[in-house]
């Protein structure tokens, strides 16, 4: 991503939501998770989350006006079917073919997010939309342009019209309603979850690979998130001059420091890491037992002994995979709400 990300504004606004637990049920429209998910991170009143909010930014989201040539959507790279990930290619590809160098990242529990993209250089749900829209090998276009092609637009006056009176569609309204549709991506009913809630009971050897997971893993991946939301260099080669949240911070010592992914939905999610470099759970996870690289910056978490990586047998490898694979969450990437 090329934009300079250090220049973005933060927005004060943030996101309304109404917490339940998982028995109680949905009252009226709006945000809904299980009691023993934390706080948000997002939580305002100016910006509530309304059905025409949402539905509006559901349709924006799969709209390819948002960017030069008509070509490219929010969906192109976040697939419903994928967790909202980008599962075709190693590097994503936007407008005219061209690609760039990261693997855009799953799309689920924003509201819980501190920071967006793998280097963490958008703060805000509000201001994540804009990235994306103005880099030059995704969607390619000007924030004036967009804002110009909505106004032109009689659907979309009419939708916004509806929603904020008679007044022109600018870019915050844009933003908002873009926020109220990514903020209700709730994944939160997986195997896992049924299992934290009484309903299911776990194999042996998902038992075995929770087991392991929390003894291996959970440093990073706390439940139920399953990731701390922080940067950390977990030992890939390097590759290229990406040097992740390093450019962000301007510091020396977050160089190839990358964002903590989610590991929910992470059987959906491949290929893996913030370049794709992994196709499959077994490749990652022999990469963190037999290939971890030594970096200045290596997580020290990964470091015993003087090297990096996670000592782990063939057999815990196995009963991590498949306790991995509670976390896919099959009501999320079916659920018709969230579809175009």
């Amino acid at each position: 991503m090329k934009i300079n990300t250090l220049k973005i504004c933060s927005i004060l606004i943030l996101i309304w939501v109404v917490s339940c637990s998982d028995d109680q049920g949905k009252s009226g429209f709006g945000l809904t998770y299980p009691d023993y998910f934390p706080a948000l991170h997002y939580q305002s009143d100016k910006n509530p989350i309304t059905r025409e909010g949402f539905e509006l930014g559901r349709a924006l989201f799969f709209d390819p006006i948002l960017s030069i040539d008509s070509t490219i959507s929010c969906e192109t790279c976040h697939s419903q079917g994928h967790a909202f990930a980008d599962h075709n290619t190693k590097l994503s590809v936007g407008i005219e073919g061209l690609r760039g160098n990261r693997n855009s990242p799953a799309m689920f529990n924003l509201a819980w997010q501190t920071s967006f993209m793998w280097d963490g250089g958008i703060n805000h749900i509000e201001v994540m939309p804009l990235a994306p829209i103005t880099n030059e090998v995704e969607m390619g276009e000007s924030l004036e342009n967009v804002i110009q092609k909505l106004n032109r637009s009689l659907k979309y006056k009419l939708r916004f019209q509806k929603i904020y009176g008679e007044k022109p569609i600018d870019s915050q309204k844009l933003f908002y309603v873009l926020a109220q549709y990514m903020s209700m991506l709730v994944s939160a009913d997986a195997k896992y979850d049924k299992y934290r809630q009484g309903k299911t009971s776990l194999t042996s050897e998902e038992l075995q690979g929770l087991t392991i997971f929390k003894q291996k893993c959970a440093s990073c991946h706390p439940e139920p998130l399953f990731t701390d939301f922080s940067f950390r260099n977990n030992g890939l080669e390097i590759l290229n001059d990406d040097i992740g949240h390093g450019r962000i911070s301007l510091r020396k010592e977050d160089d190839y420091k990358f964002k903590v992914p989610s590991l929910r939905n992470i059987a959906l999610t491949y290929p893996y890491m913030h370049d794709g470099r992994f196709r499959s759970l077994h490749e990652v996870l022999n990469h963190y037992s037999d290939h971890a690289v030594m970096h200045d910056n290596v997580d020290p978490l990964l470091i015993s002994q003087g090297k990096a990586g996670i000592r782990l047998t063939e057999t815990e490898k196995i009963n991590i995979i498949a306790f991995l694979h509670t976390l896919t969450d099959i009501t999320f990437i079916s659920n018709p709400l969230y579809s175009e």
